[in-house]
C-alpha cells in the first residue's frame, strides 16, 4: 500500500486544514487507518483512527472535538479535519494504515502542518 499525504501548511492560531491521505496499490476498505504525528524534538504519536466501515473512530484528548477523521471508499483516501488549531497541533502529521488495530503497517511520508500565533 502506497500512502500520500497531502493538505498540510502554515495556519494561524485558531485556523483550520483538513489533510488528505490518497491510498494506492491494495484494497483500500481493507485497512484501518490512523494519523500519527511528530512535533520537533518529540516522539512520533497517536492523533486519531477510523475503522475499515468507518463506523468507529478513536481520538487522542487533546484534539477531541476539534479534530474528525473520515474516509471515502470510493476516492481510496482518508482525511483528517482539524479546526481551532493551536500552537501544539505542529508537526508532521503521517497517514499510517493498519491491517488490524495497532498492527501499523504501511506509512505516509508525511505533510508539515505549522500554527502561527
Amino acid at each position: 500500500v502506497q500512502l500520500v499525504e497531502s493538505g498540510g501548511g502554515l495556519v494561524q492560531a485558531g485556523g483550520s486544514l483538513r489533510l488528505s491521505c490518497a491510498a494506492s496499490g491494495d484494497t483500500f476498505s481493507r485497512y484501518y487507518m490512523s494519523w500519527f504525528r511528530q512535533a520537533p524534538g518529540k516522539e512520533r504519536s497517536f492523533v486519531a483512527s477510523i475503522s475499515w466501515s468507518g463506523s468507529a473512530t478513536s481520538y487522542r484528548d487533546s484534539v477531541k472535538g476539534r479534530f474528525t477523521i473520515s474516509r471515502e471508499r470510493a476516492k481510496n483516501t482518508v482525511y483528517l479535519q482539524m479546526n481551532s488549531l493551536k500552537l501544539e497541533d505542529t508537526a508532521v502529521y503521517y497517514c499510517v494504515a493498519a491491517s488490524t488495530p495497532g498492527a501499523y503497517k504501511y506509512w505516509g511520508q508525511g505533510t508539515q502542518v505549522t500554527v502561527s500565533s
